[in-house]
């Protein structure tokens, strides 16, 4: 146990030191402290010595400079059963400092805030995270409080223990207080990664905050939890916690939904697939086409809506099973209608962004990183390589069906009607397999409709064989990639069957 005699505290969030104070107080600890944390603490009503005065060093540079003073590290760096750092430290009057109190400038909040450059910078805390380190690195003499959010555990710790602290905590500190100046230097590195463009720097780190720890993973012997880059977006309205699998599928629905055009589109994912997506206007009538591309497939899914729910909606919905519903939104009577399932999972999804993301997979301590497949595709993506051309409304349907493909897991095959799904073959190492069972949804939800059948691919058919099975089921204009030594050959195929073709100029792959 280490007995607590004198503390630093110099913090940027001023909240809730006043019980940490009392405890020191009533210990009569000895506390210094830094410009406006000083202020804070006389304000208070706490005696505290400001660290210019304790160091005889004036803060400089407009404070840039007011901490790192060799009397300040000395002070939290000697060991304390180190002879010789106990000779040097009497000799330059270096006293013992037990406890540091810090937290750092806002460095998140100001790229959020503002552009400027200059501004930016000076959110850069120096000070700070290098008196974190200092006790952090001494932890077997020094406590080090690196969060407001650790200050219940520790005033209880010291209310138990006499005012000292145990190896056990102080250790269990000092990875939290590593972590936390990591975490902030991620910030900074990526920032500047940013700023000169540099995508994939030789060091790559990300500062990700525990959101939650889940209760297990895919499976129950593994274990699971979810990290978070800055403030979490989701707000979750009703249900049961989510679980892994949730978040998996949450993240699979919202990537869609996100691309369909403003205030429309209905997705149903399972698995991390989607098995039905329509932006028919009438919302009502979208739910019901997304769910009728694939019924079976959809129960236990999760619904997400890239609009506010209402009451119309909201009914048709809950004549079925659903683990969770997304949405820009729910008004009163949507939240009463879905409370009645006490576990359905609801969640506003309105303040979510889908911009500038990056996806990564790891395994075997390697880590595999891409920026998004987030293009917005335009007419300018594609080529009518076909003697038949197609309206612009056929076109628009086509460039629709090949968004979806890019979402659904390869080799992928989407079949559409009038903006909405009624085929999805996905998941297949063979991209036959994947055509043979888009038609087969299509035959058993969707036989019903009239009109022309548009077919998605996400890559290039590598024979005429896949096309020509498309065709052969109904299917009247297809959309894919170029890039096959048989494109001629599908050119050509189409154009005997009199059959729309585009060509993409890039390909979708979603492994």
């Amino acid at each position: 146990m280490k007995k607590i005699k004198r503390a630093l505290i110099s913090v940027y969030d001023k909240k809730k030191l006043k019980n940490l104070l009392k405890i020191l107080k009533k210990n009569h600890v000895q506390i210094l402290s830094s410009g406006g944390t000083y202020k804070e603490i006389k304000k208070l009503g706490f005696e505290t010595i400001e660290i210019s005065n304790y160091t005889k060093s004036p803060e400089v540079l407009d404070g840039r400079v007011k901490t790192l003073n060799p009397k300040i590290h000395a002070g939290i760096l000697m060991k304390r059963n180190n002879t010789k750092h106990k000779k040097e430290s009497v000799k330059n009057n270096f006293r013992e400092i037990d406890l540091v109190v810090v937290n750092f400038y806002p460095f998140k909040k100001a790229l959020e805030r503002t552009n400027n450059h200059n501004e930016i910078l000076e959110n850069i805390d120096i000070g700070g995270p290098a008196l974190v380190r200092a006790a952090a690195k001494n932890y077997r003499d020094v406590a080090i409080v690196s969060d407001p959010s650790q200050y219940d555990e520790v005033i209880h710790h010291l209310q138990k223990n006499n005012c000292s602290t145990s190896l056990k905590l102080r250790e269990k500190l000092s990875s939290e207080a590593f972590n936390a100046t990591a975490s902030y230097d991620s910030n900074i590195a990526n920032y500047f990664n940013n700023v000169t463009e540099n995508s994939f720097p030789k060091k790559k780190t990300f500062a990700f905050k525990l959101h939650e720890k889940l209760r297990y993973g895919e499976n129950p012997h593994q274990e699971a939890s979810v990290y978070i880059d800055g403030d979490y977006k989701l707000k979750q309205l009703n249900g049961k916690k989510l679980s892994y699998n949730n978040y998996s599928d949450i993240f699979a629905a919202l990537r869609i939904s996100k691309t369909l055009p403003k205030n429309r589109g209905t997705v149903i994912v399972k698995h991390a697939n989607p098995c039905g997506v329509s932006i028919e206007t009438n919302k009502a009538e979208s739910f019901k086409l997304a769910l009728k591309s694939d019924p079976i497939s959809a129960f236990g899914g999760i619904v997400s809506c890239n609009f506010k729910i209402k009451k119309k909606v909201a009914e048709e919905i809950n004549k079925m099973f659903f683990e969770v519903i997304i949405a820009d939104g729910f008004d009163k009577e949507t939240l009463r209608i879905f409370k009645r399932k006490k576990n359905l999972r609801l969640i506003d999804s309105s303040n979510l962004k889908n911009k500038n993301l990056q996806n990564f997979k790891n395994d075997f301590n390697m880590l595999l990183l891409q920026s998004s497949d987030d293009i917005k595709f335009s007419t300018k993506n594609f080529k009518v390589v076909s003697k038949l051309k197609p309206t612009r409304k056929v076109l628009n349907n086509l460039i629709f069906a090949f968004n979806i493909c890019r979402f659904v897991k390869s080799n992928a095959i989407v079949l559409t009607h009038r903006g909405t799904t009624v085929g999805i073959g996905s998941g297949q190492p063979s991209r036959l397999d994947s055509c043979k069972i888009a038609i087969d949804k299509l035959k058993k939800f969707n036989s019903d409709i009239g009109g022309e059948i548009l077919a998605a691919s996400d890559a290039f058919f590598p024979f005429v064989d896949g096309i020509e099975t498309l065709v052969q089921s109904g299917v009247t204009a297809v959309i894919q990639p170029s890039g096959s030594v048989r494109d001629k050959e599908i050119i050509k195929y189409a154009n005997e069957t009199r059959t729309i073709l585009v060509f993409s100029k890039s390909r979708h792959f979603n492994h």
